[in-house]
């Protein structure tokens, strides 16, 4: 077993109270693309930017476009978990991961077998008429053609966070909540650039955080242990 590996499952060992803060780095290798990779949406040639187009103001004033976009980029259907969704889901099963607090709209977590999962910018899985309210299957989108229109003539808008739109705030409450009560902070998958959701580690006051990412993060310099890979090469070694 790799060194720093060895010394993460130290740290693993002995907490019984692990929050898991991740980003797109744990979907990479489910094969949905981080947007800021090489292969990711802000590298694509389009007609707007990424920002512009899965924006609030985008959605309100184009909206035929905004789902052509939405269809094509953003939704990741055959996907499945990787073996960091699953070695967090066997944690959160003995007791020893609390919540999974995650920047990902996709839903893996939860087909892995995770249950308290805070998602902080939605999930593309849910789906509401923006008149009445009615929940709609993402089925709904996938199956419609433009706009696709509730049973009332109400357009249908996906649970996610859009560009302009403010973080759930229950969620928020929630997910500060869970990282205050932790021992171990683990952080992985995520450049820690994206504000606010990055900002909630400054609620970290427990015994050891730990960050796993490809490329270095903000949080490095206070960590306590820092390994610098891909979370599902490292979650998938806990098993040599």
């Amino acid at each position: 077993m790799d060194e720093n590996i060895r010394k993460l499952k130290e740290l693993v060992d002995g907490s019984d109270n692990i929050v898991f803060f991740g980003g797109a780095g744990v979907s990479t290798e489910s094969g949905i693309p981080d947007f800021r990779s090489v292969d990711g949406l802000y590298h694509q040639k389009f007609r707007y930017p990424p920002e512009t187009m899965l924006s609030h103001t985008f959605f309100e004033r184009h909206t035929g476009e905004f789902f052509d976009f939405y269809r094509a980029k953003m939704l990741a259907l055959d996907a499945r978990p990787n073996a960091a969704h699953r070695k967090l889901a066997q944690w959160e099963r003995e007791g020893k991961l609390k919540a999974v607090i995650t920047q990902n709209i996709d839903g893996l977590h939860q087909k892995a077998g995770s249950r308290e999962v805070l998602e902080l910018h939605g999930s593309v899985l849910r789906n509401h008429c923006t008149r009445c309210g009615k929940a709609y299957g993402v089925e709904r989108i996938v199956s419609s053609a433009g706009v696709p229109r509730c049973s009332c003539g109400g357009v249908i808008k996906p649970d996610v966070v859009l560009y302009g739109e403010a973080l759930d705030e229950t969620t928020l409450n929630a997910a500060v909540r869970a990282i205050r009560r932790a021992d171990l902070l683990l952080v992985g998958g995520t450049s820690l650039n994206v504000y606010p959701a990055a900002g909630l580690l400054r609620y970290f006051t427990g015994a050891a955080l730990a960050v796993v990412n490809k490329t270095p993060t903000p949080a490095d310099a206070r960590a306590d242990l820092v390994i610098q890979a891909s979370i599902g090469r490292v979650l998938g070694g806990f098993e040599d």
